[in-house]
């Protein structure tokens, strides 16, 4: 295995090929409709809090760590009621992870390298930050060794320096966004620079860059969905610019037309959820304002929707009711068919069975269909084979 020479950036071919270029243009298209589209959703924290989640589910699906979306939104209302598996805790990090990133970028638009440890040290609970240990290498599920990214922490520090120079100075580089996107994407998991999490991280920050080159409003392109549908592809043609080495540029051409072809396919989809969840929200409010007439709320619909699963006690803080009154409005919902009523456990779940059957039939994919995942493992430095 020759090992790669990851290239400083910017790179010295030219990616604006007329392929490339007419993808750029259709994914720009399909990103501007969506933006669009999502503000058409009155509050912004509907979206941000129900397509971070189903991101966070499909992306951490492509490391093989799989939940059901009951467990997710159970765990999310509850978090520190058992039982809460492994991966569902996995899966809440990583939502927390993207929102957290969000939160850093909104605004000033740069993405710096402490940003990028934050949102790692978010998903991982943890803070041993850039490696600085040799020892760490990617591995297929029948343990053969296919890539062995830089060891030494000097080099992961000069690499993501400057990974963080092409990010954020427009002058380093004239490429479409998009295209640079792809570029960082393939560099950042090339370096590899944290022990654990970089699969998960390099996807929160496609995303981010997509918000801070103002292709996007809100984190909700639905990119993981893409990759965990075409993983075997996705692991391939990442590790065929590897392979190539230096002399590579039609390897990076077909690397950066698979990821432009997900931004287009994953807006389109995120475009029809979109609009679903608002059809969904104009049918709850036509049947729930004249119902609770003067009562009628709309922090009352927007909690259904921001909370799949809620209970009394979220009702009655989020709408300052009385337990009782806040019992009797959800009863009145099920009633009406909006809702439905499970004891799990002592507790009562009103659960929003339509908004969460749109989110599986959305969502409907079977891991074990796709290729294995590229592990990586870190090896001590006297167990390396």
């Amino acid at each position: 295995m020759e090992n790669y020479i990851i290239p400083t950036l910017p790179l010295l071919y030219d990616l604006e090929t007329k392929e490339i270029l007419k993808q750029v243009n259709r994914a720009t298209r399909k990103l501007a409709e969506l933006k669009g589209v999502a503000q058409t959703i009155p509050n912004e924290q509907i979206l941000i809090s129900s397509l971070t989640l189903q991101e966070a589910r499909d992306s951490s699906m492509v490391e093989s760590i799989v939940t059901t979306h009951d467990e997710l939104y159970r765990a999310e209302l509850d978090p520190n009621i058992p039982p809460v598996n492994a991966a569902t805790k996995e899966v809440l990090h990583y939502r927390e992870a993207i929102t957290t990133g969000f939160r850093l970028v909104r605004g000033k638009n740069i993405l710096t390298l402490n940003d990028i440890k934050h949102i790692q040290e978010v998903l991982e609970g943890n803070t041993a930050g850039f490696r600085t240990n040799p020892g760490t290498k990617l591995k297929r599920s029948d343990d053969v060794v296919v890539y062995e990214p830089p060891q030494d922490g000097q080099d992961i520090l000069r690499y993501m320096t400057n990974l963080e120079q092409f990010i954020n100075e427009d002058e380093l580089s004239p490429l479409d966004p998009l295209i640079k996107m792809a570029i960082i994407h393939h560099q950042f998991e090339s370096i590899h620079p944290f022990y654990d999490g970089n699969g998960r991280t390099g996807r929160i920050l496609n995303i981010l860059y997509l918000v801070i080159n103002g292709l996007l409003d809100l984190p909700i392109l639905y990119l993981s969905r893409y990759i965990t549908h075409n993983k075997g592809e996705y692991y391939r043609l990442l590790q065929a610019v590897r392979d190539k080495n230096t002399d590579n540029a039609k390897e990076w051409e077909n690397w950066v037309l698979f990821i432009l072809k997900g931004v287009e396919s994953t807006a389109e989809d995120t475009i029809t959820l979109v609009k679903s969840i608002g059809v969904m929200m104009d049918e709850y409010k036509r049947i729930l304002r004249p119902a609770f007439g003067k009562k009628y709320s709309h922090d009352l619909i927007n909690g259904l929707f921001y909370h799949p699963y809620t209970k009394i006690e979220h009702v009655e803080k989020n709408l300052q009711l009385s337990r009782q009154t806040a019992a009797k409005y959800l009863d009145k919902i099920v009633t009406l068919g909006l809702l439905h009523k499970e004891k799990i456990g002592k507790e009562n779940y009103y659960i929003n069975t339509k908004l969460m059957d749109l989110f599986v039939s959305f969502g409907e994919f079977n891991p074990s269909e796709s290729a294995d995942s590229i592990e990586s493992v870190h090896v001590k430095e006297n167990e390396k084979s």
